[in-house]
């Protein structure tokens, strides 16, 4: 595989990749094996932390849905779901990979790596792309017959927290799944200039963005604090919490240009409006105020919810409370 490759030159990461390579033999058992471990060890890797500060109640001052903590069943049964749908699902797509890769003109096992200055675009084309995709199919997931048999798994918690990001019906997982990798294969069809490192980076990026996504925590440092365009827990808490509206998964722009956050920018609206009224009042009055909304807003979502299922038609309007 390495025919007159200078390895002097090379870091030690891609010294390591080579021995990866050679040690294995088979590039396709290669990739595959590393690939599928790298989704394992980021994805439960990330949400661990996640399960430790749900165990403690100091963090619930940040917590998005204080009343709801995920009880240690509910986190082992959506764990058991989860790896389910990652050796079912997920392990054989990972497999072929390799050669779906390869036959694209994707760069494998190869050294030296890309520069960070040349991942980085490609990296955010990934996010935008899978971004406006999940936009297009999450609200297809939202009519009749595709909410009710598939989708209505992922929303069996009003208050998501962090394994909970994969916890879906096999199918969602194939199509929302599609997203993330159909960026990069359709970009290196038409570059033919794609190292699978640059695929690797974007997937932690990806898992990452997923499982904090459904942490259920906002925190002062929260990166949609820094970023006022990044989605983040506390836009993708309140589709759970509401069923509807906030539709994307990385940016807020979709969701605002569509028209499809109204309810989220309503219910912010009046939960700012109540706490200046109120700035005199005690903390357990603004506290039960927050929660009476939360309430109010959920309500909501059931009822849009059993409208959803009611529809069974595929063109469906998508469900919007008014």
């Amino acid at each position: 595989m390495y025919p007159g490759q200078d390895f002097g030159s090379l870091s030690w990461l891609e010294q390591q990749w080579v021995h990866w390579y050679v040690s294995i033999g088979n590039p396709v058992i290669a990739t595959g094996l590393m690939s599928f471990l790298l989704h394992e060890i980021v994805y439960f890797g990330r949400a661990i932390p996640w399960i430790i500060i749900d165990s403690m109640p100091y963090f619930r001052q940040w917590k998005l849905q204080p009343k709801k903590v995920p009880t240690a069943a509910e986190q082992w049964e959506c764990t058991k779901t989860v790896l389910f749908s990652h050796f079912t699902i997920e392990l054989p797509l990972i497999w072929l990979f390799h050669p779906t890769a390869e036959a694209l003109g994707m760069s494998t096992y190869q050294v030296p790596f890309p520069s960070l200055k040349t991942m980085a675009p490609q990296v955010f084309l990934f996010f935008f792309f899978e971004d406006f995709f999940h936009f297009v199919a999450h609200q297809a997931l939202h009519t009749g017959v595709l909410y009710k048999h598939i989708h209505k798994i992922h929303h069996k918690y009003s208050a998501p927290f962090g394994l909970a990001a994969e916890y879906a019906h096999p199918a969602e997982v194939f199509i929302l799944g599609a997203g993330t990798i159909l960026g990069p294969l359709i970009y290196c069809f038409f570059t033919r200039n794609l190292h699978i490192v640059t695929v690797y980076l974007w997937i932690v990026l990806r898992l990452f963005q997923a499982i904090d996504a459904h942490s259920g925590y906002d925190f002062p440092w929260s990166l949609h604090n820094i970023v006022p365009f990044w989605s983040g827990a506390e836009h993708h808490d309140f589709h759970h919490m509401a069923f509807t509206n906030n539709f994307s998964t990385s940016f807020r722009w979709w969701d605002r240009i569509f028209g499809t956050d109204d309810k989220y920018r309503e219910y912010r609206a009046r939960v700012k409006a109540a706490k200046k009224a109120m700035k005199n009042a005690s903390a357990d009055d603004i506290k039960k105020l927050e929660e009476k909304l939360m309430d109010e807003v959920e309500q909501e979502g059931i009822i849009a919810e059993k409208e959803a299922e009611s529809r069974g038609s595929f063109g469906a309007k998508t469900v919007k409370v008014q």
